[in-house]
């Protein structure tokens, strides 16, 4: 029989608001526009702390918050790397990921990142 591995995942929502524009795109999203993005971020962990928690929610959002504060109410455009790389909501959840995973606790490791430009349009990232 197969034993059994135990994993804590921990999420917390966040967000900011936003300006960008995709180069090379066809379409309306080629103009400047802005969002009011959604981040969820998701850690896991095999183990609690001594008080039963795998990560508080306040310090993993101060965390997450930390990262995208720097594009809130900003030109994503001009923001290194956006102001080579397209801003996409798929490069967007990637950098916030790997920003993320550098600043975890050891025992804690992120799982996901989740950006939703909409209620209607999101992109997960992960790395398996």
């Amino acid at each position: 029989m197969e034993e059994k591995k135990t994993v804590y995942k921990t999420f917390i929502d966040t967000g900011f608001s936003a300006a960008h524009l995709l180069r090379d795109y066809r379409g309306s999203c080629g103009h400047l526009h802005g969002h009011t993005w959604k981040v969820r971020v998701e850690v896991e962990s095999d183990r609690l702390d001594k008080i039963g928690m795998t990560i508080d929610f306040k310090d993993l959002k101060m965390k997450a918050d930390s990262v995208i504060s720097e594009f809130d109410h900003h030109y994503i455009n001009q923001i290194d790397p956006f102001d080579k790389e397209n801003p996409t909501a798929e490069n967007l959840a990637r950098y916030i990921y790997r920003k993320i995973e550098r600043i975890l606790p050891e025992n804690v490791k992120i799982s996901e990142v989740t950006v939703w430009e909409s209620d209607n349009y999101g992109v997960k990232y992960s790395e398996k």
